[in-house]
């Protein structure tokens, strides 16, 4: 479970502050599928920075099954994020010289698994986002689409408890956009993962069970009834 209390980042722009967050309380309950939306500009991505511990806010606490990732030291903050948390980007962030599997051992290199687990781990995690058939191909001899599978394939093949996807279809057609959902709502039922994505699409957030709509770096939380 996460619980932010009192989060605030702030960043000195010339002789302007400002406030990408703003004193943000929120609890997401372990298993829970949440999407952030708002305004370019408006403290989504801090946000989800935040819970992913890649940034520190600069007042408040942020809980992650009862540790405060704000406190933490670069080293164990390291830990936790190679243990517990996963990331899917928009931008795929694949290494181009080294093949679908081989992108996805990546994320098992901190976990200190010998060799063969970890091809056979990444093996299995690229077969749950179908990709079985393209253990050997390189980024360039993927789709768009395919990319992102495994980039989410990266970032589930450490079990981790947290996915987190900062516009993981933003570069993907509707089609694909379509299809890339379906793989990480699937992995989510799968997993009984705590699922937080970061979207500017309505038609997605639209279907997420909690919506947190962030502006000026203040948040609101409604219930999606029909999700």
């Amino acid at each position: 479970m996460y619980e932010l209390r009192g989060v605030t980042k702030r960043y000195t722009r010339g002789k302007a502050t400002v406030d990408a967050l703003a004193g943000v309380d929120l609890t997401i309950p372990d298993g829970d599928r949440l999407v952030i939306q708002g305004p370019t500009g408006g403290g989504k991505s801090t946000l989800l920075q935040m819970l992913g511990g890649l940034d520190r806010p600069t007042a408040g606490s942020i809980g992650l099954d009862g540790t405060d990732l704000a406190k933490l030291s670069e080293a164990k903050l390291t830990q936790v994020r190679s243990e517990k948390i996963g990331f899917v980007f928009q931008s795929f962030n694949l290494i181009p010289t080294l093949t679908a599997q081989e992108n996805v051992e990546t994320a098992l290199v901190p976990l200190r698994l010998k060799a063969g687990e970890r091809r056979e781990r990444a093996a299995e995690a690229l077969r749950s986002v179908g990709l079985g058939e393209r253990l050997g191909h390189l980024p360039s001899e993927l789709s768009g689409g395919q990319q992102q599978r495994v980039a989410i394939a990266r970032a589930l093949v450490k079990q981790p408890k947290v996915l987190l996807a900062d516009e993981p279809t933003g570069n993907l057609d509707e089609s694909t956009r379509d299809e890339i959902m379906d793989v990480l709502e699937g992995l989510w039922k799968e997993h009984g993962l705590t699922f937080v994505m970061v979207t500017h699409d309505s038609s997605l957030a639209e279907k997420a069970p909690r919506l947190v709509t962030i502006r000026k770096g203040r948040i609101t939380v409604k219930e999606n009834a029909g999700a």
